[in-house]
């Protein structure tokens, strides 16, 4: 059953209204700023703790929460929630999201990072699309849902993408072409990882039995080093 999150712990102004969402600084109190944007899931405790790990590691990470302080860990529940988020919406809180940490007063960079995972990864590249030279880096790991752009024209990012070989949710196959739509369309630098493992491979909640350790540990790594270098 659906229930609502402990991590809220900040708003943000959006195009209409307010949204929320969980805001971890670094040790030292500024760095370069990072979205992390949310599987179906919600704001669950494996988002909150990519945000603070990104903060560890001197990142301002800002996770928006696009369901509005709803969370569940049933597959079907979930899926019924994405389903519930026009692409729009989801847009409209990230580009409000994306002014809150340029104008954040610990955030020391001149654009922003998004990183994001399943329906979080397609928001990943639909941000970049939208919001052009903003977002310099854009992350997706395993992105699929309502998000993915039919479109990378505007994307001005450099972007890490990471790609599952046994992705039952979105096949190899369509990875790879949408590595090489980005590249064409965009004329950015693009480079995508693919792993011999499941669709969320990252996640150590491991909900639907994914989860690979030790290639998590790699795309982590191949992520924060990609963050650190573009993100400026």
């Amino acid at each position: 059953m659906a229930e609502k999150t402990p991590h809220q712990n900040t708003t943000f102004d959006v195009e209409g209204g307010t949204a929320h969402g969980y805001l971890a600084l670094p040790p030292s109190g500024s760095g370069a700023a990072v979205l992390v944007i949310q599987e179906w899931w919600g704001l669950t405790d494996h988002i909150k703790d990519v945000a603070d790990r990104l903060a560890a590691a001197d990142f301002v990470a800002l996770a928006p929460d696009l369901y509005g302080g709803w969370i569940t860990h049933d597959g079907d529940e979930a899926g019924e929630m994405m389903a519930k988020l026009p692409a729009e919406e989801g847009a409209r809180q990230l580009a409000g999201a994306t002014d809150f940490l340029l104008a954040h007063e610990a955030v020391t960079s001149q654009t922003v990072g998004a990183i994001g995972f399943c329906m979080g990864g397609g928001f990943v590249l639909a941000l970049a699309a939208q919001q052009g030279a903003e977002v310099s880096a854009a992350v997706p790991f395993y992105g699929v849902g309502q998000a993915v752009p039919e479109s990378y024209t505007g994307v001005k990012a450099a972007v890490q993408g990471h790609y599952a070989e046994r992705d039952a949710m979105y096949p190899v196959e369509q990875a790879r072409a949408q590595e090489e739509q980005i590249r064409s369309e965009s004329g950015a630098e693009v480079e995508f990882h693919y792993y011999e493992a499941g669709h969320a491979f990252h996640n150590d909640e491991n909900l639907i039995g994914t989860y690979d350790a030790e290639k998590a540990r790699l795309a982590w790594g191949r992520a924060v080093d990609f963050l650190t270098a573009k993100v400026v």
